[in-house]
């Protein structure tokens, strides 16, 4: 049995838990998440917690029952205090703005860039246009976002440029140790 698995959703006020064979329906004041799962995996709801069951203890379905806890936990948590990831922008002349709804990217390229939200997805980007948090509901689109924004302009090892995640260590080189002192003619 999951030790992960076992342990019960806890469902706080305001949020609604629909469950309709395996799909799970979770409407919160975030928004609303909807997800379908394994149909061998029993999910029941109660007043305020929900609980997963597999019908054998295997190693895939100890796998599946963990998976499936730790996903309804997480849409619980979206739509209720939604996900946060944090980019920050390194370079000279780098920077983010927001024109509307969209993030304008300038980041040493020959053109700037511009990334239109997808549906639940919210930027902002503080005064010193350095930090841009993408804020939403669902943690996968949210980490996927971040993943793409980081590809525009990944950080690279000598200067450390580009765009990279808030406390993220860059691996960074040392360049050429040979130009200077080598006393060639």
């Amino acid at each position: 049995m999951s030790r992960v698995g076992r342990l019960p959703v806890q469902i706080p006020a305001g949020v609604k838990v629909n469950i309709e064979g395996s799909t799970v329906n979770v409407k919160g004041p975030k928004g609303e998440l909807t997800q379908t799962f394994d149909p061998m995996l029993t999910i029941t709801a109660d007043k305020n917690q929900v609980n997963v069951k597999a019908p054998e203890t295997t190693k895939l379905y100890d796998a599946k029952h963990g998976l499936t806890r730790a996903l309804i936990h997480n849409m619980v948590v979206g739509v209720t205090d939604g996900f946060k990831r944090n980019l920050e922008i390194d370079g000279v002349g780098y920077r983010a703005e927001l024109q509307g709804k969209n993030l304008v990217l300038t980041v040493g390229l020959s053109h700037t860039v511009t990334v239109q939200p997808p549906e639940g997805i919210t930027f902002t980007v503080d005064k010193t246009q350095r930090l841009v948090a993408i804020d939403g509901a669902d943690r996968q689109v949210v980490g996927e976002v971040a993943a793409k924004l980081r590809t525009i302009r990944p950080p690279e090892p000598y200067k450390g440029k580009g765009i990279h995640y808030q406390g993220e260590k860059i691996r960074r080189k040392a360049g050429k140790a040979g130009k200077v002192g080598t006393g060639a003619k």
